[in-house]
């Protein structure tokens, strides 16, 4: 028998990733761990309306998500932690503007550029709609067909309940070929 434990959301862990917003040419970089996959080619990034970031993406349209790996997570965790309203946080990774126009962390194994193409508002969080307008990865991160090999990026995951990081596991099985028809 299950217990019901109220209206808890219960998805996580998600990937810890790093947002970054541009301001005439100055980077800011959040921490979430509120993002999920809507389609192929879009994503949702949830973050709460009192966030420095927001009102610069609200304007520019643009973001990047930064996927964050365990050397880079102690910054990382700085930029989940302190706003940039209080503190420029600007010099806390190397960066470069991307193709898309968003800053982009060197040291990330994965960025994904994206444009905002809409915004769900609730009372509390926006919910940037994005369209992703192009992925980098560094290669030592991609399979031997250009394709992203997880256990090679090795993404931190977050989890929201008791506020943990977490190190992603090894395969344990391969889509579509777990299940055997029984006779």
């Amino acid at each position: 028998m299950k217990k019901n434990i109220g209206a808890v959301l219960a998805l996580y862990p998600t990937p810890a990733a790093v947002v970054g917003s541009l301001e005439d040419g100055k980077p800011n970089w959040l921490m979430i761990g509120h993002l999920g996959i809507i389609g192929h080619d879009r994503i949702l990034i949830s973050m709460h309306k009192a966030h420095f970031s927001n009102k610069r993406i609200i304007a520019s349209k643009k973001l990047s998500v930064n996927m964050v790996n365990e050397a880079m997570l102690p910054r990382a965790d700085y930029a989940g932690t302190v706003s940039g309203a209080a503190e420029d946080k600007s010099a806390l990774f190397e960066w470069h503007e991307g193709e898309a126009g968003t800053p982009v962390i060197d040291e990330s194994p994965l960025t994904m550029e994206c444009e905002v193409v809409d915004n769900y508002e609730t009372e509390t969080f926006d919910n940037f709609i994005c369209k992703i307008a192009c992925t980098c990865a560094d290669e030592d991160v991609l399979d031997e067909n250009g394709k992203i090999d997880y256990a090679k990026l090795k993404p931190v995951l977050f989890e929201m309940p008791t506020y943990s990081y977490l190190r992603t596991g090894e395969i344990i099985g391969k889509c579509r070929n777990m299940a055997k028809k029984e006779k």
